[in-house]
């Protein structure tokens, strides 16, 4: 049997990984409390789940679709992307819809980059970014930061080479919940003008900010949007529609026509009851967002002085954005013995019934992610588990 250099060099998703284990633990009757994946424990609004109803019941989710969508989706996500963003002159032509945002940032890989193309990420970043880059034929340069997790332009500069084609920019940032302000992003931008570098954004958790934080897309530092830029987003977090498999890509028609010649081979089209349920996302009642957006906020509060009294657990910069906390385990490693994170992320599933991530899977050693998209009472209880954990080792 043959497998394929590329295949062979793959690293399974981590986030995934977790998440079955402790989905199988669960199903043999163990009380794990998951914190590994980030998937909001919201059911998707029931307005949305109709629309996707009442587009079954009128045949409309029975037939291929356009490789990059239904047009009025398309139209939708320009419309709002011109209202929230500020840009003027997008249109459908500006739009691909894709299945979920992991396929929008795949066909942009697969669409810009050629062989050894490098692509700058910054320090941590997700897991599945460095994995497309090579699927693409690229290189992922990894961009050491500071503990404020945001990447400067002397940062970037040091890992410039004449092989440098893209940048990736992830703001709120998983997995730290980080934002870039306004001033950093233009200057992020205008460096990476002056280096004709490709921008990819992905503004997924855009609109899940808390206690008075805002969003800004590099992608709306102009009027109009710059053919550099690349907007990846979709519907899994906001709306939380993380089973319906919807995201898209926003860029210049140029790119977008060569993106849907790639998706037409890749996977057809998109669902399509799933393409009339975003529409009515975009188009429809936003009440229940807002209600979710506020949950995730009070778990943020609440949760972050009980991660900082565990012993060994040490997150100086409250989150602003996402759903994750990514605390430094270094003192906790000490504390206890246990040689790394991966380690100390083994024994908290096996001992503590908490399920969290390896920061190595992020790029960065000797961290955890913790998502807080799950209820308070379980959040609570899963800090007051890792605490008991923790608490073992000072005696």
């Amino acid at each position: 049997m043959k497998i394929s250099q590329r295949a062979q060099q793959l690293q399974p998703s981590a986030t995934m990984k977790v998440s079955a284990q402790a989905k199988q633990m669960i199903a043999d009757g163990i009380d794990v409390i998951n914190l590994g994946i980030g998937e909001p424990d919201f059911e998707t609004p029931k307005n949305i789940e109709q629309a996707a109803i009442n587009a079954i019941n009128a045949g409309k989710a029975s037939f291929y679709t356009p490789a990059a969508g239904i047009p009025q989706l398309r139209t939708a996500v320009a419309q709002r992307t011109t209202r929230d963003y500020g840009l003027q002159g997008l249109t459908a032509q500006n739009v691909a819809i894709t299945t979920g945002a992991k396929m929008a940032l795949y066909s942009a890989f697969q669409t810009i980059l050629d062989p050894g193309d490098e692509v700058l990420l910054p320090e941590p970043y997700w897991v599945s970014y460095s994995e497309q880059i090579k699927l693409a034929g690229g290189v992922p340069v990894s961009v050491p930061v500071d503990e404020s997790f945001k990447a400067t332009t002397a940062d970037l500069e040091t890992k410039l080479t004449d092989k440098t084609v893209a940048f990736v920019l992830n703001s709120p940032e998983n997995p730290t919940g980080v934002i870039y302000d306004q001033q950093e992003l233009a200057a992020l931008n205008e460096w990476t003008k002056q280096h004709d570098l490709m921008v990819i954004t992905d503004d997924i958790y855009g609109q899940l900010v808390y206690n008075g934080a805002s969003f800004t897309s590099i992608a709306q530092l102009g009027d109009e949007l710059d053919p550099r830029i690349i907007i990846i987003s979709g519907g899994s977090k906001t709306y939380s529609m993380t089973g319906w498999r919807m995201g898209y890509v926003v860029a210049d028609e140029r790119l977008i026509s060569k993106i849907s010649a790639f998706l037409s081979h890749a996977t057809g089209n998109p669902t399509a009851v799933s393409q009339y349920a975003l529409l009515e996302a975009f188009t429809g009642d936003q009440t229940q967002t807002e209600v979710m957006r506020k949950a995730f906020e009070e778990r943020l509060n609440t949760i972050y002085p009980l991660l900082n009294d565990i012993p060994g657990f040490e997150l100086k910069v409250k989150p602003q954005g996402a759903f994750y906390l990514f605390p430094d385990v270094s003192e906790a490693l000490k504390l206890s013995g246990i040689a790394t994170s991966g380690e100390l992320v083994s024994r908290l599933l096996a001992e503590a019934h908490v399920a969290l991530v390896d920061g190595s899977a992020f790029g960065v050693k000797n961290h955890v992610r913790i998502s807080y998209a799950t209820d308070l009472d379980s959040l609570k209880t899963a800090m007051a588990r890792i605490k008991a954990f923790m608490v073992q080792f000072k005696d």
